[in-house]
């Protein structure tokens, strides 16, 4: 695959061929500025290539380098709709939020808001949002920046853990010496492609476990810190386990958990390796064996042995591709009270609110008043849909974009906005009907109740339908700078009322004319234009959404 931006721009990746197999950790290495982030953001999915195609992605999370605090949830609330978001039930999501906080030391920072913790804890709350959902893919931007050595080791055995269950995870770090010795695979981004590295030695405090397994011994595949195994010979059953400390905890939680478990007989700590003081022209350690190739499967770097000890596995269960179910209502109630809880809403509502205010009296003719109150909802329903798909800071959005994809991530979005437009324009419609009089606009014809009711909502959904379409056109990802995008959506909201073929149009008219002789005229070829009409420019600029941030 290739990636750039821009129909001319310069290539920033091309010619990338990468597999990344499960039980798999993978070090990404590169100079600042040659795109390591923009291969992470391309795995993770919140980038689509520009050439070539991403297959088989799992269940995935994304844990940016700088989390936002511009978020109006405390760190509990904001994990919890995370986690829902994820595909868990919200006691489960409560629970698991709880969790991963005191595991990173800020279970005391539950009930916080977001904008009041420092960039440490934040970011041990953004590294929590990833861990909970247990994710089959995990990509990490440099995520231990900002935290402290506690929370930095809690994440290296959280790393490892989830190789361990089978899950691929991928990493850039700017220290060296991060998860040194455990990688799987090392890939050095340099001229716009990959190349396969030599992983780093890790000099660190070992581990030595030792363990005893039933006939035949068989090791599980897929141990985390690729440890070196060392058979006891008067016993075939028992076997020695030296690895990092790091991965020492991931790695006897996977032998414990094995089907059928092993036995730990004995736990040692080992001083850390020496350095060799010279290396062979072939650029292995002298007095050292020589380790995996860089391009080997995860197989190969947990057991160095060509033994039966790949005869057997612990089972791991399927892991779902795609976006988890429901998470389109989830993400949608997401973003619903990130909209109530930023207070943006109020400026919408106080518009709509003075629109009728002017135009709406008590004793007027009913429906000269249902077409007002309906054209009246075009405005805010734009100004709503805009916010809704703007309101997020790009960080937040991006890890949203990771759990489910752009797509969905934009249509949420969308149906948030749109769901509050109808919301205010079924109060007003609600207003109007009990202070207008149902006759027409001379006085001299009844107009009945009910029918003139169902054709003011009607009308009202189909003017909120075309308000959000154009706040849909006017915003990114069609329209990212702020000013050109304001400037657009008041010109769109103003030309959806007076444009003719317009849906809204339409069926304002029919109301107002149907007013002059108290016939009510149900809008329903209207609102099936406008109905047509949201939902390609929904698809439209969700399909955008994933191939232009």
């Amino acid at each position: 695959m290739g990636r750039r931006y821009g129909l001319r721009g310069p290539w920033v990746l091309r010619g990338l061929d990468l597999d990344l197999p499960p039980h798999t950790l993978v070090r990404i290495e590169g100079a600042n500025g040659v795109g390591k982030s923009t291969l992470l953001r391309l795995l993770a999915g919140i980038d689509a290539p520009t050439e070539g195609h991403v297959t088989g992605r799992p269940r995935t999370a994304y844990v940016p380098e700088r989390f936002p605090v511009a978020l109006p949830f405390t760190a509990a609330g904001y994990l919890v709709h995370m986690g829902r978001v994820h595909g868990l039930p919200a006691a489960e999501a409560a629970a698991r939020a709880q969790e991963w906080l005191a595991r990173f030391g800020a279970a005391a920072y539950a009930r916080t808001p977001l904008a009041e913790l420092s960039k440490g804890t934040s970011q041990k709350v953004a590294v929590a949002q990833a861990l909970l959902a247990e994710p089959g893919l995990l990509v990490l931007d440099e995520a231990w920046t900002g935290l402290d050595t506690a929370a930095r080791d809690a994440l290296d055995r959280a790393v490892a853990e989830r190789v361990a269950d089978g899950a691929t995870v991928v990493f850039v770090d700017h220290d060296p010496r991060r998860l040194a010795g455990a990688s799987s695979l090392t890939h050095r981004l340099e001229g716009r492609t990959l190349h396969a590295a030599a992983p780093a030695a890790d000099h660190g405090p070992r581990v030595r476990i030792e363990a005893t397994g039933p006939a035949p011994a068989a090791l599980p595949q897929g141990l985390p810190g690729a440890p070196t195994v060392e058979r006891d010979t008067p016993d075939p059953a028992a076997v020695r386990l030296t690895t990092t400390a790091a991965h020492s905890d991931a790695l006897l939680h996977a032998l414990v958990t094995a089907r059928p478990p092993w036995h730990i007989t004995g736990l040692a700590q080992l001083p850390a390796p020496v350095p060799a003081p010279s290396s062979r022209h072939d650029g292995t350690a002298v007095g050292m064996e020589p380790g995996p190739t860089p391009t080997a499967g995860p197989a190969e770097a947990a057991t160095p042995e060509a033994t039966p000890e790949a005869a057997y596995a612990a089972p791991r269960p399927a892991r779902p591709s795609g976006p988890p179910p429901r998470a389109t209502a989830a993400l949608t109630r997401y973003r619903t009270a990130l909209l109530a809880r930023s207070q943006r809403w109020l400026a919408p509502l106080l518009l709509y609110a003075a629109v009728l205010g002017v135009g709406v009296r008590a004793g007027q003719p009913l429906l000269d008043s249902l077409g007002y109150a309906a054209a009246a909802v075009v405005p805010p329903a734009a100004w709503l849909v805009r916010l809704c798909v703007t309101q997020e800071p790009p960080a937040a959005r991006n890890v949203v974009a990771a759990a489910v994809g752009p797509s969905s991530g934009h249509r949420a979005s969308l149906l948030a906005g749109l769901g509050c437009a109808l919301a205010l324009g079924c109060a007003g419609t609600g207003i109007v009907l009990l202070i207008s009089e149902p006759v027409s606009t001379d006085g001299t014809a009844a107009v009945p109740l009910l029918p003139a009711a169902l054709a003011g909502l009607l009308a009202t959904v189909c003017c909120a339908l075309t308000g959000a379409a154009a706040g849909a056109l006017c915003s990114r990802p069609v329209l990212h700078r702020h000013g050109w995008s304001l400037a657009a959506t008041v010109a769109g909201a103003l030309l959806v009322l007076v444009t003719d073929g317009s849906p809204a149009k339409a069926a304002v008219t029919d109301l107002v004319s149907g007013s002059l002789t108290g016939t009510v005229r149900i809008p329903f070829l209207p609102l099936a234009g406008a109905a047509v009409v949201a939902v390609a420019v929904a698809v439209l600029t969700s399909r955008l959404a994933a191939l232009r941030e």
